[in-house]
């Protein structure tokens, strides 16, 4: 899932028509969703924040600008907050499978449209940046609104994008990239603001103004880069909080600042009783926290993602003032599309295989045997890791158990994506035929539907490779007693290999372009090939070893067969 946010702020927060007309300019661009409107009466500013895939969010982002830029008139703007725009700043933030540099990529293309389409000046600050000088937004901001007209005319002030000039009723814009934002508070069990003060000096970048012997004041730096950190006592808590903004997640993670106000809490005989997430966190932030405190237990990190977050909100306490529900306070989760199928029971999956609809049918079951496989190597994994006398083997089998997941989650995500590809197919061929235009269209909908329908398969097809090698190290390094559930893991990944590529033979059938179709054919026959080649050698070792203790005992008796099984015959090539 790629996934950029965005965070405009408005320099508008009286006027409810033009805030939700800002917010509705946003949210109608399909695949984006506007998480949070939060208005300021006092500032006169909105800030917005939605997010979606990149192109999405990068429309819905100058669609916001347009309709600040007609709507705000900059010339009539009181507020407490610094600003120099109508739309005062748009930063673009990395959330999942995006890198910063998309961002800046992001930042650069909205900044030159907005220049050019809206012609107002532009300035590019943070990691867009075009010179070092801009980086800063109270830089780039410097002087306000209210000295803009004479600082746009400086050539080292020359906008980034659009024109030169002062645009009295717009302003200007800053637009950015920047890594998230996290607004957290940890709880104490004192209503001291004094003491929650004294532990945000010790943790934040700033530090601590102090005093040397000659009376000279210097500062002592805090314990981590990137934090901004008071205290402060909230009534209705009736507790105090060290209130913290983390910029810089790489150096400061939150279970790491958890931990340090923890242990400064202590030293002053206090008790952390838990913290605050304000507004939503991206996924990852749970995830590694959630690892962080699995490995401070001795625990195998080989576990499901809700397990990892669960862990990170309970070792966090995230729920100490107030709910946490990762549904509404994860971003991701604001996108998981529903999984109609794999939601299921088994039976009533099965009744629906077994009806006379044509889906779900052998794809999904192939993506699920491909999911049973990986659940098995890591529930393997987790019956080695804490086996006493295996200590050896836990690293292998903690990595092998985290590829698995992995493995887990993917195939069972193609359980329904399977299946919505045929309908997609499905739906093309309803498309009206019509005239020769309308048939031309129909056709190549079709075709554009089952190459997608195709590669649904190919990619289960490719997990059963890496499937077979978690089940091989189950078979090889893990519990004994479990032998029997890797040899498993390893028929069902052979299973799933072999379903999608039956899948992929009937798509690539209808598909009339032949050079995509024989690059397609080729990849399936070249990773059918390693799943082969995988699961003919550990199925026969598996079953050299269960059958070994069966064989010693037949020898014993002199009574029974020399096989208790009959031997897995060669695989005809």
């Amino acid at each position: 899932m790629r996934l950029v946010e965005c965070v405009p702020n408005f320099s508008e927060g009286r006027d409810r028509k033009v805030i939700d007309a800002i917010a509705d300019a946003a949210r109608a661009v399909p695949g984006v969703v506007v998480l949070d409107v939060d208005p300021g009466a006092a500032t006169n500013r909105t800030v917005y924040t939605f997010a979606g895939p990149p192109e999405e969010v990068l429309e819905a982002a100058f669609q916001a600008v347009k309709k600040g830029v007609e709507l705000i008139d900059m010339r009539r703007h009181k507020g407490a907050h610094a600003r120099q725009g109508a739309c005062d700043v748009v930063p673009f933030v990395p959330i999942s499978g995006v890198a910063m540099k998309d961002c800046v990529d992001l930042a650069r293309r909205l900044g030159e449209r907005v220049g050019r389409e809206l012609e107002v000046p532009v300035y590019l600050y943070a990691e867009a940046a075009s010179r070092p000088e801009r980086r800063r937004l109270p830089d780039v901001r410097a002087g306000e609104y209210e000295a803009l007209g004479s600082k746009i005319e400086k050539p080292e002030w020359k906008p980034d994008f659009g024109p030169a000039r002062f645009d009295a009723k717009a302003g200007a814009t800053a637009v950015g990239a920047r890594d998230f934002l996290i607004a957290y508070n940890v709880n104490l069990n004192t209503s001291s603001a004094a003491q929650a003060k004294e532990i945000a000096s010790a943790i934040r970048e700033s530090g601590r103004l102090k005093r040397d012997a000659a009376g000279r004041d210097f500062r002592e730096p805090g314990l981590f880069k990137g934090v901004q950190a008071t205290g402060w006592l909230i009534p209705e808590y009736r507790r105090a909080q060290v209130t913290i903004n983390i910029l810089d997640l790489a150096a400061a993670p939150v279970h790491k600042v958890y931990d340090a106000c923890r242990d400064l809490a202590a030293k002053l005989g206090l008790r952390v009783t838990g913290s605050e997430v304000v507004g939503m966190v991206p996924r990852s932030v749970l995830l590694d926290a959630g690892r962080y405190f699995l490995r401070k237990q001795g625990s195998s990190v080989g576990v499901t993602e809700e397990e990892l977050v669960e862990t990170a909100v309970q070792s966090l306490g995230l729920r100490d003032v107030g709910p946490f529900d990762p549904a509404q306070k994860v971003i991701e989760e604001r996108f998981r599309r529903p999984a109609p199928l794999a939601s299921k029971t088994v039976a009533s999956f099965l009744a629906d295989l077994a009806s006379r609809s044509p889906a779900p049918g052998g794809g999904s079951v192939a993506a699920l045997s491909g999911a049973l496989s990986a659940a098995l190597s890591a529930m393997v994994s987790a019956l080695t890791f804490e086996k006493k006398g295996f200590e050896g083997a836990r690293a292998e089998m903690e990595a092998m158990a985290v590829a698995a997941h992995e493995l887990l989650a993917a195939q069972l995500k193609a359980v329904d994506d399977d299946t919505a590809a045929f309908n997609k197919v499905m739906d093309a061929f309803g498309l009206p035929k019509g005239d020769s235009d309308a048939a031309a269209v129909r056709g190549k909908a079709i075709q554009d539907a089952t190459k997608a329908a195709t590669l649904e398969p190919l990619g289960v097809l490719g997990r059963a490779v890496p499937a077979l090698d978690c089940a091989g190290t189950a078979a090889d390094k893990g519990n004994p007693n479990s032998l029997s559930d890797a040899g498993v893991a390893s028929l069902m990944a052979r299973a799933a290999a072999y379903g999608a590529y039956y899948n992929v033979l009937i798509n690539l059938a209808s598909i009339r372009d032949k050079a995509w179709a024989g690059r397609t054919l080729d990849k399936a026959h070249a990773l059918l090939r390693q799943v082969e080649v995988k699961a003919d050698a550990l199925d026969a070792a598996v079953v050299k070893r269960l059958e070994a203790p069966l064989a010693s005992r037949s020898r014993r008796k002199k009574a029974a067969p020399a096989k208790r099984f009959r031997k897995v015959p060669a695989r005809n090539r």
